[in-house]
């Protein structure tokens, strides 16, 4: 399989900020990949360098086959982009706005007009296709500023925060329609703040910080890194929580933390649940009464602690 997107060595700095410092990264076609990383860490500016709206100071990188810096004109053509934030004009109906986005593409008035007519039908838009988009709702324009991004048929598509700022239920239907599109083949870069984005929609995540990639691998793999599963159970009573500590340490593989307030005990272990099943006998025998039990994998925000030190957050420091 080819890469659909190649970097090697990128550097970008601003003055005295280095934003991006050796950042390496493939993705192969046909697949989605997420970046995540904390405040900062050159998510955006991995975007702008990919999308030619900036050149490295140094390193190379490819899309599609061609270079972003040698070949910057004709890989425009050959890739959709969709930033932060809806880049629609209100003032437009939504056909107007794709049909303008098709002009723009040297599609030609006919071609232009009918593929607008398809994206909208493609993004379940066509009710509100002859509507000013000043009366769409934030989902809506979402939509319609990914359909934009694929009115030139685009091989490799980069979505910047693509749901910052919607509903849930808003979040939910954009995703949907993504994943129709990495369905036809559609390669994705897919930056975000939500992990649970990342979980649904990404083949691979790359934790990036500092301007570096510092873990690649599936949600799975990266879970793994941060290390195994725990045990967490709700104490009926607070006076047992010691005596849990004592008889849980049998089943643990590390430190067991006790959260006195919330009657809480946290046992780091291996084994699954049978390990959980063993864990219950031992408070049974000790006549300790559970109100709830549960087995944990990490979570993605763990990896995230685990790796950078850091919460992900959107890249405010690098804009």
């Amino acid at each position: 399989m080819a890469d659909a997107i190649f970097a090697e060595g990128l550097v970008k700095r601003y003055g005295q900020v280095t934003a991006l410092d050796g950042l390496d990264l493939t993705v192969p076609e046909g697949t989605v990949m997420a970046l995540l990383g904390p405040n900062g860490a050159g998510k955006t500016t991995s975007v702008r360098v990919f999308t030619t709206l900036l050149q490295p100071d140094s390193g190379r990188a490819t899309v599609a086959g061609l270079d972003v810096v040698a070949d910057a004109t004709e890989l425009r053509s050959q890739i959709g982009v969709s930033g932060q934030y809806a880049a629609v004009d209100e003032h437009l109906t939504g056909f107007e706005n794709l049909d303008m986005v098709g002009r723009l593409y040297h599609l030609g008035a006919k071609r232009s007009r009918a593929r607008a007519r398809e994206l909208l039908e493609q993004f379940d838009l066509v009710e509100a296709g002859d509507r000013p988009v000043k009366g769409y709702s934030g989902g809506m324009r979402r939509r319609l500023d990914l359909a934009g991004a694929l009115v030139g048929s685009a091989k490799v598509l980069f979505l910047d925060e693509p749901t910052t700022g919607l509903d849930p239920r808003a979040r939910f239907g954009l995703w949907d329609v993504v994943e129709g599109l990495v369905a036809s083949g559609t390669t994705l870069l897919l930056t975000t703040q939500y992990m649970e984005e990342a979980e649904r929609l990404a083949d691979r995540i790359a934790v990036i910080d500092h301007g570096k990639v510092i873990a690649l691998g599936t949600s799975d793999e990266l879970k793994d890194q941060v290390g195994g599963e725990r045990l967490e159970l709700v104490l009926s009573d607070a006076a047992d929580l010691e005596t849990a500590r004592s008889v849980l340490t049998a089943v643990s593989v590390g430190e067991i933390q006790i959260d006195g307030g919330s009657k809480r005990v946290t046992v780091p272990v291996s084994g699954g649940s049978t390990v959980l099943v063993e864990a219950l006998a031992l408070l049974n025998e000790q006549s300790v009464k559970v109100l709830d039990v549960g087995l944990r994998r990490p979570t993605l925000d763990d990896v995230f602690l685990a790796l950078t030190g850091h919460e992900a957050v959107e890249d405010e420091g690098e804009k």
